[in-house]
Parts: structure tokens; C-alpha cells; sequence
């Protein structure tokens, strides 16, 4: 196998694909990216066993074959090679591959391209489309809220939930909840969905799709199998193998029969709690809200006896409440909401909160209190 491209064409997609190559991995092979020619395209792949990567990019010229190379030191001898620098790679079926630039030179170690573990992209699926901002919205506006490493596996990942034209998304890590409602109405595939089909993405997954989504209404085509789900844009083929297990019923989670309401400007609360918080308890994070009418009191303090005690001003004319809530699940929460002001729905201090965007519940965020 031989083939020559500039290097402009082949370093973005190296970078799109090397983010899923794990540094350490158990098997030698899936530290190398797979790369194959056949005509005028370069097809490039990258697996953690987890999930796959692929991509293509458009080759000045070259004869078809395949090789594994290791696809972190290729990249970097890419990135350091000077701009508008054309690229030869050969590999002749033995264990070296040779990258020429200019007066530079450099062999690399192969392993054989028929190890490479390909994951098989789910044949009986479902699909339909979707544009890729709104894809990225909601999965950046519930990500946050997925546990990490927890024992109970199914949390460590995100829920996507299918049912007629309605697509949600959902993460937990037990003590918070993060929840948004996509409407798809071109997708007639998801009216075959009961309410109860549901999948879980793993964390990388999720991740990873998030840095590949682009801020575009191009179109991303979606395939979900029993085991994986595969996605496709122009530029790249992603497939993610999906958890098996049960999520929670988030149902009984989200309050139905909050009866306090409180508005307040988003930017105030923000920074208020960004002022108290560094003194409040390093471990638990908690932080004490009292609400007046007109007025949120917020209030911390830590083991060394320090504290800290802000005001806001709020529309709210109910009755006196305190609550405790761990800080960071609620600068979370409010950073997502991207809005000038927040809604916060609350019932009794042993009930969850309730936040979401003014006049807009398309994503909403629910927080367990704290004892303090």
C-alpha cells in the first residue's frame, strides 16, 4: 500500500479519530489506527472495543491496501511537519511503514490490518435523521449529569429515550438529574418506538460525540440496533457499542406538584454562589438557600469555622424557605440554562428542585437537598 496527500487533508481527520486511541491498552493493536486506500480514498479507523471511529480524506494518488500504524506517533509526525508539506506513506506488507516529507523520513511499526477488531454497525436498525446542532444541544445540556465509574454501570452513561416524534435525553448520577425533549418530526422511523425503548450510551461515547458534532444543520444519520448505535455525517462514521441495563424510573423523580415558584436573573445567582462557595465545606460542597419573599439569603460555611453569606433579589412571595443543595450541582444546572433568567419550582425542604429556562422547559434540571 502507498499513497500521497497533503498534509492539510490528512490531519484533521487523525485528530477527529485519535481521541478514542487509548494510551494504555490492554491489546497492542488498538493503540493503531487503521488505514486503508482504494482509489483515490484514504479510510481511516480507530477502536477501543467501546467505540469506532472513521473517516476518510481525498488522496493525491496511491495503490490500494491496508496497514495498522500507531496512530498517536503518526499524528504527531504530521502536526510537526511544515505547513503545505506533502505526505508519502508506504507499507509493503511487512511490519514497518515509511513516512516521507521532503528531506524527512521516518518507519513506524505495523501490525497486520486483518487484526484490526472492526465493530459491526447494527444491520436490523432503526434510523432517521436529524440535524447535528440539535443533537449536540442536547447532549451538552445533559451530559454533565452522568455519573463517573459508578458501580451501578447503567448511570455512567446517557439515556435516549424514543417515542413518535419525541426524542429525550437523560442523565443521572443519583443525586441530580438532567432531562431534554427533542422534537424530531421528519423522523417517522421513531413512531415504530414504544414509550418504554430505551438505550444507553456509554460515557466515552457521549463524550466523543459531543467534541464531533458540529454547531451546523447539516444532517447526521442515526441507526439504533439491540447493541449499538451508529452515526453518520459526511465526514465521519461513528459506532458505540450501548450499555445493557436498566435505567432508573426518572418518572418518579421529576416534580409534578411544586407549588413555590421562584425567578430569579440567572447571571446574579451564578455569581453569588460562585462567591460563597469558596468557603463552604471542600468534600460536601453544600450550601443553604433561605428564601423570603423578594430575597434569596445564600449561606456557607466550613469545618474552620468560616463563612460566607449573600443576597439576591428574587420574584417570589411565598412562604420562608431553607434548603441545602450541593453548590456545584446548581452552578451546573444554571450554566446550562443559557438563559437572562432561571425558573426554580420547589415544594418543601425534603423535595427536589426543579430549574429550568423562563417560559421554556424543553431541558430541565432536578437536584436532591442536602441535609446541613
Amino acid at each position: 500500500m502507498k499513497f500521497t496527500i497533503s498534509k492539510e487533508m490528512l490531519v484533521k481527520p487523525l485528530q477527529m479519530i485519535c481521541g478514542i486511541v487509548e494510551r494504555r491498552q490492554t491489546l497492542p493493536i488498538l493503540s493503531n489506527v487503521h488505514a486503508s486506500v482504494s482509489g483515490n480514498r484514504l479510510t481511516l479507523i480507530a477502536t477501543d472495543l467501546e467505540v469506532q471511529m472513521s473517516t476518510h480524506a481525498e488522496i493525491l494518488n496511491g495503490s490500494d491496501g491496508s496497514v495498522t500504524i500507531p496512530a498517536r506517533k503518526f499524528l504527531d509526525i504530521c502536526r510537526a511537519l511544515p505547513d503545505e508539506a506533502t505526505i508519502v506513506l508506504s507499507a509493503d506488507g511487512g511490519e514497518k511503514a515509511t513516512i516521507r516529507s521532503a528531506r524527512s523520513r521516518f518507519t513506524l511499526s505495523t501490525l497486520p490490518a486483518e487484526d484490526f477488531p472492526c465493530m459491526e454497525a447494527p444491520r436490523d436498525a432503526i434510523r432517521f435523521g436529524i440535524a447535528q446542532d440539535t443533537l449536540k444541544y442536547a447532549i451538552e445540556h445533559t451530559q454533565f449529569a452522568m455519573a463517573q465509574q459508578d458501580v451501578r454501570y447503567y448511570l455512567n452513561g446517557l439515556l435516549m429515550e424514543m417515542a413518535g416524534s419525541v426524542l429525550r435525553f437523560v442523565a443521572t448520577d443519583g443525586h441530580r438529574l438532567a432531562l431534554c425533549d427533542l422534537v424530531v418530526p421528519e423522523a417517522e422511523e421513531l413512531e415504530k418506538f414504544n414509550e418504554n425503548q430505551q438505550i444507553i450510551i456509554p460515557r466515552k461515547g457521549v463524550l466523543e460525540l459531543s467534541r464531533l458534532l458540529e454547531e451546523s444543520d447539516a444532517p447526521v444519520q442515526v441507526a439504533v440496533g439491540n447493541n449499538f448505535i451508529q452515526l453518520k455525517t459526511d465526514q465521519i462514521e461513528f459506532v458505540s457499542k450501548l450499555i445493557d441495563g436498566r435505567f432508573p424510573d426518572y418518572q418518579n423523580v421529576v416534580p409534578v406538584n411544586s407549588d413555590k415558584r421562584i425567578v430569579c436573573e440567572r447571571d446574579l445567582l451564578r455569581q453569588a454562589l460562585a462567591r460563597v462557595s469558596i468557603l463552604s465545606n471542600e468534600k460536601f460542597r453544600g450550601v443553604r438557600l433561605e428564601f423570603s419573599p423578594g430575597l434569596l439569603h445564600v449561606h456557607a460555611h466550613n469545618p474552620e469555622q468560616e463563612e460566607a453569606e449573600e443576597e439576591v433579589s428574587i420574584d417570589y412571595d411565598g412562604p420562608n424557605l431553607e434548603m441545602g443543595f450541593n453548590v456545584n450541582y446548581v452552578q451546573d444546572a444554571l450554566a446550562a440554562c443559557e438563559t437572562a433568567q432561571v425558573q426554580l419550582m420547589l415544594s418543601d425542604p425534603n423535595s427536589c428542585c426543579l430549574i429550568h429556562a423562563l417560559d421554556d422547559e424543553q431541558c430541565r434540571y432536578i437536584i436532591m437537598p442536602m441535609r446541613l
